[in-house]
């Protein structure tokens, strides 16, 4: 198909040109027929006059969201009231229609109205790919897609690996978390809730720096809007670490890198690049600061959403920052293989990363001594035997290392001011949901 895109159409401004999209919208009149023809790059109106009868006949009774490929001649709209002084437009007189599909004629969902007139979000995840249609929520994955292109550059010149690991584990991953077991072959077999053990594996293999991006499944049947049993992870680990504090040195210049490239992109979106570094509080000063201001806890070894929402306000009211790292979180409330301090050691060498009042993260400094590990887990009641692939990576030598697991959506979801992750994700899986 020898076709422009609508944008490159009008850039062109005059001439023969064929273009094809969907119909986004159709006027009727006397004699001719207006069609908005939409594709990514924009909206284009087709002119199709009564005397150019097999085009007229053809989108004469098309339905909306038919696909179809015109032919014509551009030229140039009539200025609109209150528009600049050289300000151009361009429609296109059309001389030949080719119908390429024809749309039913109702619509499950509508995809000319505007947002605020949207169909309940169950139903519009029914029917993604019409939902999908709406440039406004096409817009989530651009966000996504410049947002994993800085985060990449970044991993590039700091000379990541990266890595691509199984799904399907013989063992969980994760201490406290709900896990998919499924059939394999005459055994069971695990969904993977994270790569951890893997990212590890490649620093005992000498990497030294690795990520990856993948799916990470939890069966946990929560019912909220952060939630999905299904969401794709971003994964990294850094050897020859001094403690966490490098992990998180390193996690936000990533964030940078790939806010920074948002917004070089120029989108149709308002944020701010964060500033470096970001905010750090322990989780006891976190409690502290929640207590003056009468927030009540429900644990005092985790933060629960309203406490995550109401530090995120505070950090933004007195450090005019969208980010905040929550660091040394109890044993409690952390995996056996977290390190935990020397002159503590009822506390990790951890940290949560929140985003405007949501969690995005949880990192650490690895135990890389076996012999520590194997305590560690045998405390949190873990079968060794189980473990033993896991500990042999340490039986040989490990250096020192940490990194994180990020959710990208959450992310998405605070930057777009989404009502709800799923929003956030191509097609979601929830407790309920399987399709489409």
């Amino acid at each position: 198909m020898n076709r422009l895109s609508v944008s490159a159409a009008k850039k062109q401004g005059q001439g023969s040109v064929t273009v094809a999209g969907f119909v986004h919208n159709k006027r009727v009149h006397k004699g001719v027929v207006f069609v908005d023809l939409r594709d990514l790059s924009g909206l284009l109106q087709l002119v199709v006059l009564e005397s150019e009868v097999t085009a007229y006949q053809a989108v004469e009774g098309l339905n909306l969201e038919s696909v179809l490929e015109a032919s014509g001649i551009l030229q140039e709209k009539p200025a609109k009231k209150g528009a600049e002084p050289g300000e151009k437009d361009f429609e296109l007189l059309v001389k030949e229609i080719k119908v390429l599909s024809s749309a039913a004629e109702q619509l499950p969902i509508q995809v000319l109205q505007k947002i605020d007139n949207e169909a309940d979000l169950d139903n519009r995840l029914n029917w993604r790919f019409l939902d999908l249609r709406k440039e406004e929520h096409r817009l989530i994955f651009s966000v996504w897609t410049e947002l994993e292109k800085g985060f990449r550059k970044y991993f590039s010149d700091q000379n990541f690996f990266q890595i691509y690991t199984p799904t399907l584990m013989s063992t969980a991953s994760e201490t406290g978390a709900d896990v998919f077991a499924v059939k394999y072959f005459e055994r069971q077999a695990y969904l993977s809730q994270s790569p951890q053990f893997y990212k590890q594996m490649a620093m005992a293999a000498g990497m030294e720096k690795v990520f990856m991006v993948g799916p990470v499944y939890r069966a946990e049947k929560s019912f909220t809007n952060r939630h999905v049993t299904e969401f794709t992870g971003l994964d990294f680990e850094i050897s020859y670490i001094a403690s966490h504090e490098d992990v998180m040195k390193t996690e936000e210049e990533m964030l940078v890198a790939g806010f920074q490239a948002l917004a070089e992109k120029n989108l149709p979106l308002e944020f701010a690049v964060p500033t470096l570094p970001f905010p750090r509080l322990t989780l006891a000063e976190v409690k502290a600061k929640l207590a003056a201001k009468g927030i009540k806890s429900e644990a005092d070894d985790d933060l629960n959403p309203e406490e995550e929402r109401a530090i995120c306000a505070l950090v933004k009211e007195e450090m005019n920052h969208d980010f905040i790292f929550v660091t040394d979180y109890p044993v409690s409330a952390r995996p056996f293989y977290h390190m935990r301090h020397e002159d503590n050691p009822q506390l990790t060498k951890s940290f949560d990363l929140l985003y405007q009042g949501i969690e995005i993260t949880t990192g650490a400094q690895r135990e890389h001594r076996v012999e520590v590990l194997e305590a560690q887990a045998l405390e949190k009641g873990m079968n060794l035997e189980e473990l033993a692939d896991y500990l042999n990576f340490f039986r040989f030598g490990c250096p020192p290392h940490g990194g994180v697991g990020i959710g990208p959506a959450r992310i998405i979801m605070k930057l777009l001011g989404l009502g709800n992750i799923k929003e956030a994700i191509f097609l979601p899986r929830d407790v309920k949901r399987l399709n489409p």
